[in-house]
């Protein structure tokens, strides 16, 4: 204990028995005190107690003066205060690694506690004098299952994602000390965060089975568009860090025979996010569209004529090279199948495709097991991504080289997201189900087995039995539950095979992508938002998905470092204002999406990999474009880090029209760090 205290801290045995001393010192100075004061305050009987128990400890000495206690004593106390400053150390290591609070090495629990109340915006002076910011405003705040009439001023109200619902459940800050869980640091409760009353109705008018996965518009009903609260303190974002804003084009803007769909709609919504000082759009360039019928014979005329007509309205665009279809996710509103030659081999030739425990086939994506395997008309799927890659460079190099292509987005899965399919809606899965292992087509078995067989366990060379199914619960399965089989020797092997075959296929395409992209086009990839099951020991649905990232290990700074060494920037999915919609669903799953942000905003920063973002889930309101700005621009960060770059999914007529126009415009500006004109206070006013 005391060796990692000393790693942390940095300080030497001698010195940590210096301070000990003069804390034993002070101890038995404020037992004196303690003593002389009950004996003044108490009752004689009490009185006489204590001096009985007094001259029991006290010891005589040959000068006729007693020690206050002996050696004995004074040891516990140095076990006590070793312990404490063991304690100390790795809170101190959690906050300075994962918090990005700036603490001293000789940092004490009082400089923890500092930085705590400055990121709560209060002030705290060098001698300890603590009080408000002059900007901190009061908010009353309802007390669960309380009616309006109990109110209670505080400091803040807390986050949507604390409150305690209606029908009863914990609230996420009871369960979260309940359960063991990585020292990841959240963001402080907002201004921007929903009173409970208005997440109640939100939560209310939504269907469970909808929203999670993916963007669709149509989840989005009247209550989710919501008016900023009189009483809510607008945080301004004037002089923050620049921070480039992309819409996300329609699925659908290119039809398949890769011609645009709707010319001038398209042109006249570019006209008006052109007007409001969008740096870019966001374009999916589809597989089974450029490369539709036949082998190395591609087709990229309709997304020339759509990059022609940002060029001329000086856009820029980011492009996410699709190599998923679309079609059977939440929000996919156009069916986009994988080209037909590969589905042509698909049908004899089935384990092309990621398979599940019952042998069901996935054909959203291909298998990673196929990666180096001449399966694909002589071809490996590593050689098909690459001449898809190389083709788009040749053909629509110009783009590239007058930098109207700032970013290049390299799909590593499905939705174009680094992450195996297990929750396909397809086979049966609702949230928040655990999912299941997809690596059971015959290429990743055998991988399997070759790894069991090098580890001298060939036994070992098979896909857990006990790990349920796509809709099973963490308890409810021998594999996932605490103390199950995931943390055993067989899981851990099989866990840190899984998760390195996503790994593996993700170093391999960036690696061909950087060699297409040499230039100063930068390549990046997408990793989504895993949040439900996040508050248990396994984190089960995180296992599926190929993070091996339960409580005890960190599974998301391997894969910061292979985005870092392909100069590649991290595009993280976020999930932050389905906490506004939906609180119950995610204190029902156990969910955390903020906290699952956070370990992997830090596992890029701890790497220096550029981050990116993207929601989930469209908002038109301004408490959730808040919340959004808050997981961009982190404005209580001291080394004013921030994103480079946020894409707002999906560009649909609704966003552009009346109010939803204008707080996006706000938004927009914010995200510039430029000074807003609070149009609705102004209306409230007039």
């Amino acid at each position: 204990m005391v060796t990692d205290m000393q790693k942390l801290l940095g300080a030497s045995e001698e010195d940590d028995e210096e301070e000990m001393d003069a804390d034993v010192k002070e101890e038995d100075d404020g037992h004196r005190r303690q003593n002389r004061g009950a004996a003044s305050g108490s009752s004689n009987d009490e009185f006489m107690f204590q001096q009985s128990s007094m001259q029991d400890q006290q010891v005589d000495t040959p000068g006729g003066s007693r020690r206050s206690r002996p050696v004995e004593e004074k040891e516990r106390t140095k076990l006590r205060e070793r312990h404490r400053r063991a304690i100390t150390a790795r809170i101190l290591g959690g906050l300075r690694r994962h918090g990005n609070y700036n603490l001293r090495v000789r940092a004490d629990i009082n400089d923890v506690i500092s930085a705590l109340a400055r990121e709560a915006g209060w002030v705290v002076l060098p001698d300890g004098t603590t009080f408000p910011s002059k900007s901190q405003g009061t908010k009353p705040a309802v007390v669960a299952g309380s009616s309006g009439s109990h109110m209670a001023p505080q400091q803040s109200s807390p986050p949507a994602l604390r409150v305690v619902s209606s029908s009863g459940l914990r609230s996420p800050t009871t369960e979260l000390n309940s359960c063991r869980m990585k020292g990841v640091f959240a963001p402080t409760p907002s201004p921007y965060d929903l009173p409970q009353t208005q997440c109640s109705e939100l939560v209310g008018s939504v269907n469970k089975a909808d929203g999670l996965v993916g963007c669709s518009v149509d989840v989005i009903n009247s209550k989710q568009i919501l008016e900023i609260p009189p009483n809510m303190t607008e945080q301004d974002f004037s002089g923050t860090p620049y921070v480039p804003v992309y819409v996300m084009l329609p699925l659908g803007v290119i039809n398949m025979k890769c011609e645009l769909a709707d010319r001038d709609g398209l042109l006249k919504h570019l006209r008006i996010l052109k007007s409001i000082q969008v740096d870019g759009v966001k374009v999916d360039c589809w597989w089974g569209i450029a490369e539709c019928h036949s082998p190395q014979e591609y087709n990229w005329n309709g997304y020339r004529q759509l990059f022609q007509i940002v060029r001329d309205l000086n856009l820029k665009i980011q492009v996410l090279m699709c190599f998923h279809e679309c079609g059977g996710n939440v929000g996919d509103d156009v069916c986009i199948p994988l080209p037909h030659w590969v589905a042509e081999i698909g049908r004899t030739n089935p384990d092309i495709y990621f398979t599940d425990r019952e042998g069901r086939r996935n054909p959203e994506c291909l298998s990673w097991g196929i990666d180096k395997e001449r399966v694909l008309r002589g071809r490996t799927a590593l050689e098909v991504y690459f001449d898809y890659l190389r083709s788009f460079r040749i053909e629509l190099g110009e783009f590239v080289e007058e930098g109207v292509i700032s970013v290049v987005e390299i799909g590593l899965g499905p939705c174009g997201e680094l992450r195996y399919p297990s929750c396909p809606i397809k086979h049966g899965w609702r949230y928040p189900g655990v999912g299941e292992f997809q690596c059971y087509d015959k290429y990743l078995l055998k991988s399997l087995r070759r790894a069991a067989e090098s580890r001298g366990h060939p036994f070992w060379g098979r896909a857990p039995e006990n790990a349920g199914s796509y809709n099973s619960q963490p308890q409810g399965t021998g594999f996932f539950c605490d103390g199950g089989d995931y943390d055993g020797l067989y899981g851990r092997f099989f866990l840190k095979w899984y998760s390195q075959v996503l790994i593996d296929h993700a170093d391999r395409v960036l690696s061909l992508a950087k060699l297409v992209f040499f230039d100063s086009t930068c390549i990046a990839a997408k990793v989504p938002d895993v949040h439900w099951w996040y508050r248990t020991a396994s984190h089960a649905a995180e296992l599926t998905a190929g993070f091996y990232n339960p409580s005890n290990r960190d599974g998301y700074a391997e894969i910061a470092s292979t985005l870092k060494k392909h100069g590649a920037t991290l595009s993280f999915v976020s999930g932050e204002v389905q906490v506004l919609n939906r609180p119950d669903d995610f204190s029902g799953a156990l969910g955390e999406p903020e906290a699952v942000a956070w370990q992997v905003l830090n596992a890029a920063w701890d790497t220096d990999t550029p981050i990116a973002r993207e929601n989930s889930l469209p908002c038109h309101d301004r408490v959730g474009y808040n919340k959004v700005l808050e997981s961009v621009k982190f404005p209580n960060d001291p080394d004013r880090r921030h994103l480079s770059s946020f894409a707002y999914s999906r560009l649909v007529p609704a966003l552009l029209e009346g109010h939803n126009l204008v707080e996006f415009d706000q938004f927009v500006k914010k995200l510039h760090g430029e000074a807003v004109t609070d149009h609705h206070h102004h209306h409230q006013q007039v």
